[in-house]
């Protein structure tokens, strides 16, 4: 009470206006200058806005998506300018379905004309930063230490409500908390990274595996001295788990970057639900984000808090066990994630040709835009797997254990995907077999014969390999399957298999010869016409010893998720028919069952 009388008669050194609460943690010169201009700029836009629509605009949302975030990859790094362009060009593009984006739009406008609201979303982003700082820093008791088994850290929910009382209060009721923390050294810079977390852009493309949907709604500061250093900013979010059986967790926050006293960057994510009256809450993001140290030789060390509130009931019974362990949504998987990923655009940004790299790539810059068409595809089977609110999946009945899900999109004047209906299906079953082996099998050109019925029995053959990350397994590959009929052309097939310590997948896609040709030559990759199918490879819970998946769920076994996408009709108003459906639905059964007989040791199926 004593902070709010003394402040509500404080003044500015530089214009001698009121100051708000709140602002007086950021640098109040830069600010008030940047408000001022924001200010300029807001009135201008609206003007003109309203000549068009009839009514004051004040800010337009900037959207992302796999497909528009994919033209300001975090390949092309420290490309700031051209992610500017990226966000310009596709922004626009309705990618929250016309509803969501439209009510987000219209709840952000209002709260941006009323100045009551920016004081308070500056004031709670500070109190977030203060406690992200410490929840990143401090051990016990704040934190249970992991136990012997692997297990993760564990908050202890009455220490922390004793020390952060201020912030977002209470845990709302009917919602579960989730709380963890992880930490790894990066090879990237702190600067780099900051980067690509307030670029809506890059962090989708970044974290494409775990961000399905997500928007910059507001800016309501850029930052002070040329960075990011006091930048705050209001997005909306679509967290996912590569299944349809998990339900995304839509999330309403603004993120806030702040250099702090001793040198360390970090980025806090806290809820602003408070501002949508009447709305159904089901995930409230505490103070979320992380602490990056710079470190030698452009590495940095990286401490992840992922704290949140949220409705899971809906998840199925086989996913409940790695949810609730917090390994499905946690700070490991995004740790896990951003290390692989810094790897592989370390990989990306190496000028000369590895001798681990063999093949028919002769060029560093074949090299690139191999990467980034496989950059594509990871980024397209992503966004087309998940229980997103902008999916419309039909279940199938009558397929067995496993429920087949399909869902059609039209595909129209996309250079990236073949014009057309395209049927996507996928499902998702655990197997009693630990997902190292699961990997392994499935990545592997020489039993892929065992469970690719497209292949027709032909031979694969690995014509080009790029190693990517330190585990042998991140890599992407270029196939050839010789077929035995005479009377039908070789295939090409584009793979791609990542693994870090959250999940695995294995992704691929049928490529055109001449195409990829122009590709393996320097040539542009967006313009290559790609349906990914692949497998999603997660643990059935945490590890617990040398447990061979004996047990059922929860035992070492894996969670695999099969999804296929195939061009059904070329004519893109042509009606879906019964008989495609059926098909696909076959094939996906047929693939799961070599699947399972495969890795289980038993004879293959006809």
């Amino acid at each position: 009470m004593r902070y709010k009388e003394a402040l509500s008669s404080a003044s500015c050194p530089n214009c001698g206006g009121p100051a708000a609460l709140g602002e007086m943690s950021f640098d109040e010169h830069h600010l008030r200058i940047e408000n001022a201009r924001l200010h300029e700029e807001i009135d201008r836009i609206s003007a003109i806005a309203a000549k068009y629509v009839g009514k004051p605009m004040v800010s337009f949302p900037v959207l992302s998506s796999p497909l528009a975030a994919a033209r300001a990859s975090p390949l092309d790094i420290g490309v700031g300018a051209a992610a500017a362009a990226a966000a310009a060009a596709y922004g626009v593009t309705d990618i929250f379905g016309g509803v969501a984006a439209g009510a987000a739009g219209e709840l952000l406008r209002g709260a941006a004309q009323s100045g009551a609201d920016k004081p308070m979303i500056v004031e709670l982003a500070v109190a977030a930063m203060e406690e992200l700082v410490q929840m990143a820093q401090l051990d016990e008791p704040l934190w249970n230490a992991p136990g012997v088994d692997g297990s993760i850290e564990t908050l202890n929910e009455e220490e922390y409500s004793r020390m952060f009382s201020r912030g977002l209060g209470p845990k709302q009721y009917g919602l579960k908390s989730e709380a963890s923390r992880d930490s790894s050294v990066v090879i990237m810079t702190h600067a780099n990274l900051v980067e690509i977390l307030m670029d809506v852009n890059q962090y989708a493309t970044m974290f494409s595996s775990i961000v399905s949907r997500a928007a910059t709604l507001e800016v309501l500061s850029t930052g002070v001295a040329g960075n990011y250093n006091g930048a705050l900013q209001v997005m909306s979010v679509e967290f996912q788990v590569p299944s349809p059986l998990v339900p995304t967790r839509e999330s309403y926050f603004v993120r806030y970057c702040k250099q702090n006293a001793d040198g360390t960057w970090a980025v806090v994510d806290v809820s602003l639900d408070s501002l949508r009256p009447g709305s159904v809450l089901k995930c409230r993001r505490r103070p979320s984000g992380c602490l990056i140290q710079e470190m030698p030789n452009g590495y940095s060390k990286v401490t992840w808090v992922e704290h949140v509130e949220v409705d899971d009931r809906s998840v199925h019974n086989i996913y409940k066990l790695l949810v609730n362990s917090g390994l499905a949504f946690g700070a490991r998987r995004w740790v896990g994630t951003l290390d692989r990923q810094c790897e592989r655009l370390a990989s990306v940004l190496a000028s000369n040709i590895p001798t681990s790299d063999i093949g028919v790539i002769t060029s560093s810059e074949g090299r690139k835009s191999m990467l980034k068409l496989a950059e594509r595809m990871v980024m397209s089977f992503c966004g087309g797997v998940t229980a997103s609110a902008a999916h419309q999946w039909t279940t199938l009945s009558g397929s067995g254990a496993e429920d087949v899900r399909v869902m059609t999109r039209k595909s129209v004047d996309d250079p990236g995907r073949p014009p057309g209906i395209v049927l996507n299906a996928a499902t998702s079953f655990w197997l009693p077999v630990p997902p190292k082996r699961v990997f392994d099998f499935l990545r592997d050109e020489s039993s892929r014969s065992e469970w690719d019925i497209l292949s027709n029995g032909g031979i694969v053959q690995e014509m080009a390999h790029i190693a990517n990350g330190r585990d042998h397994g991140n890599c992407v590959s270029l196939l050839r399957v010789n077929s035995t009929n005479s009377n039908q052309s070789n295939m090409l097939i584009l793979q791609e298999s990542c693994t870090d310590s959250s999940g695995s997948y294995v992704i691929y896609a049928p490529v055109d010869v001449v195409a990829m040709n122009v590709v393996l030559n320097g040539g542009d990759p967006d313009y290559v016409a790609l349906l990914p199918s692949g497998f999603a490879i997660l643990p059935d819970g945490p590890a617990r010893g040398n447990m061979q998946g004996e047990g059922g769920v929860g035992s070492g076994g894996s969670l695999l998720t099969v999804a296929f996408q195939i061009l059904v009709d070329s004519v893109p108003t042509a009606k879906l028919s019964l008989g495609s459906v059926a098909t696909v639905n076959s094939l996906i059964a047929c693939t799961v069952e070599r699947i399972k007989a495969a890795v289980s040791g038993e004879s293959n199926p006809q």
